[in-house]
């Protein structure tokens, strides 16, 4: 029997498949429940790792999802292999198909202003029953409590945060500490690939799970974050010779 959490490296992982995530999100979003969704990397799990207090914080998270062939890797070496990889990427897609499909109100927070401005004029011409009823760059102070304010002024059912972690996951839980619904999700440089401004990887790079290759080849200076998976690895491996020294 398939495990509903899977812990990596104490992150709590749900086990689902991108299907079950969405039928599940779309749920909550119709009932007007407030929804806090991280999309965690080998990056973010080594961050969390080193820091208690964003640990303590995305582990109170409602959906904290599989995005990074690593964690996949790293879940099959601990004995408990989470079922599917799912990319915050493909889930934030499908989430803006079934808005489009319901006529979702959609608020866009993050990125540089003429990315985010592309970024809405491909949702306007992709998904065009969108109820797009805000947007706004990435560049402002956590602190400032009126982009919260403005935000939950527009009413959205999602809200869609590409500020980057640790900052997307802070923002969004102050935001849902006074919101009285929405699904809010961290979608770290999402929008840069929506936008045209960056290349998702070849689908031959996407199927073979080599979409971290296909960066670094593209972006040789991400070496230095690319070194948190190797890093991710071991300390998985020394996890596990723990479990068995018990």
């Amino acid at each position: 029997m398939e495990q509903k959490k899977v812990s990596v490296l104490g992150v709590p992982f749900d086990n689902k498949t991108k299907e079950t995530f969405l039928e599940e999100l779309m749920e909550r979003v119709e009932h007007n429940q407030k929804s806090f969704v991280v999309t965690a990397n080998p990056e973010i799990v080594m961050y969390a790792k080193r820091n208690p207090a964003y640990m303590s914080l995305i582990t109170k998270a409602d959906y904290i999802i599989a995005d990074g062939i690593g964690i996949i890797k790293g879940s099959k070496i601990l004995g408990t292999p989470i079922i599917e990889r799912v990319a915050g990427y493909d889930l934030m897609l499908a989430l803006l198909e079934e808005a489009n499909r319901k006529g979702s109100r959609i608020y866009l927070l993050g990125a540089k202003e003429d990315v985010l401005q592309r970024t809405v004029a491909k949702v306007q011409t992709f998904y065009p029953s969108i109820n797009l009823v805000g947007s706004r760059n990435g560049y402002f102070d956590l602190s400032d409590a009126s982009i919260i304010e403005s935000v939950q002024a527009t009413q959205p059912d999602m809200v869609f945060v590409a500020i980057g972690y640790p900052r997307q996951e802070q923002w969004i839980q102050s935001y849902l500490a006074t919101a009285s619904k929405g699904l809010l999700m961290g979608v770290g440089g999402s929008f840069d690939v929506l936008s045209g401004k960056a290349k998702r990887a070849p689908k031959i790079f996407i199927q073979l799970n080599s979409e971290w290759l296909y960066r670094l080849i593209k972006q040789p200076l991400r070496l230095k974050r690319m070194m948190a998976l190797p890093q991710f690895l071991r300390e998985v491996k020394n996890e596990k010779k723990q479990v068995y020294k018990k």
